[in-house]
């Protein structure tokens, strides 16, 4: 039946038993998670030596044994399959009395990856008590709704227990979000508004209003000071504009520090 319902759109079909028909499914998205994990420890090397993670995936996406899907530095991978079908294939290899250490591993990254901005936040001000800070986008990835494993949920939950005075805005995904973060939270209606008396802004969602945005936008907080969890931006472009810019796994230029 899903044979002859997929024939008209020419796409390869494989036939294979059932076991190894899920576990395919489990594999492929475990291993896209590994990419993920993989460049974002990279990401880590290359602040430590001075590299730029992004030339770097550029470099090693040109071999075509690696390729340039899922080698995107950032706050880690959320949405409904990649967490749950990397924890599904760890204990799957539990029950067969296999430990799966690259796989717990990859896990271990991306848990670890999705505090990284608060930890950067709080090296940079030492206390966010008091602090008005904007979060730009709260779906798992752009263009959708989907707010399923989102790092958003947990970043914003870190800022609250911060005692920090939390602004959100994502251009779609707002009435998802208002039934799933917390209460304490100010849901703004577009970017300008999220930034206005802002002390710093947290990007978690790569979405093209963000990444298309004039950066003077950035100029009208109170303090323009940006964490970057997806790299949208240049960091010669903010530094150009004196925007106190943090990335991923590229060097920071320096500007005249904001108190």
């Amino acid at each position: 039946m899903l044979e002859e319902v997929n024939k008209p759109f020419g796409i390869p079909i494989f036939k294979t038993d059932i076991r190894s028909a899920e576990m395919i499914k489990y594999a492929s998205n475990a291993f896209l998670a590994t990419k993920i994990s993989f460049i974002n420890e990279i990401a880590n090397i290359c602040e430590r030596v001075g590299a730029n993670v992004d030339l770097v995936a550029q470099g090693m996406g040109m071999d075509k044994r690696i390729g340039h899907p899922f080698l995107k530095a950032g706050i880690g991978y959320g949405g409904s399959c990649f967490p749950k079908d990397t924890k599904a294939l760890i204990q799957l290899a539990g029950n067969v009395a296999y430990d799966f250490k690259l796989l717990e591993g990859v896990v271990k990254v991306n848990q670890e990856r999705q505090t990284i901005l608060v930890e950067r936040l709080l090296e940079r001000f030492h206390s966010i008590e008091g602090k008005q800070i904007t979060v730009l986008g709260l779906s798992f990835k752009p263009n959708t709704d989907d707010m399923r494993e989102a790092t958003s949920i947990i970043i914003t939950e870190s800022l609250i227990q911060l005692c920090a005075h939390v602004v959100c805005y994502d251009p779609v995904a707002m009435d998802n979000a208002k039934g799933i973060l917390n209460t304490e939270i100010t849901f703004a209606s577009n970017m300008i508004e999220a930034l206005g008396n802002s002390d710093a802004a947290l990007i978690l969602t790569e979405w093209d209003e963000f990444k298309e945005v004039d950066v003077q936008v950035f100029k009208q907080m109170k303090s323009p000071i940006v964490f970057d969890g997806r790299n949208c931006y240049a960091p010669e472009v903010m530094a150009e504009m004196q925007i106190e810019y943090y990335s991923i796994g590229r060097p920071n230029i320096p500007i005249t520090i904001v108190k």
